[in-house]
């Protein structure tokens, strides 16, 4: 449907290190951020993305995160239906994150 929709925890480092910075957004529930989250990342819960997306600057790569990646991917499509073509979702999540970056990163 769209290319190019998913992205690497290794892919987002290498952004970090070498360009702009992706604005990272967490779409998990307000627990699961206060338990870990990806740092400089913003907040915007799945349930409230329809209502917060005019906060997003459709110019920016936005990288979008959750557990395991299944609520992040619903939000990079229905971010891209919307014209934010730049919309990606963090493949494998947070758990992935963990494993691939942060390994000392709590987990649940």
């Amino acid at each position: 449907m769209f290319p190019d929709l998913e992205v690497t925890p290794a892919e987002v480092v290498a952004r970090k290190e070498s360009g702009p910075l992706p604005l990272l957004v967490d779409v998990r529930e307000d627990w699961e951020w206060e338990y870990n989250r990806i740092p400089d990342a913003i907040h915007i819960p799945l349930s409230e993305i329809e209502f917060r997306h005019a906060e997003l600057d459709k110019g920016v790569e936005i990288i979008l995160y959750c557990h395991h990646g299944m609520r992040s991917l619903q939000a990079a499509i229905w971010l891209r239906q919307e014209g934010y073509e730049k919309a990606r979702s963090l493949a494998g999540g947070i758990d992935r994150w963990a494993d691939d970056v942060e390994p000392e990163m709590p987990r649940y």
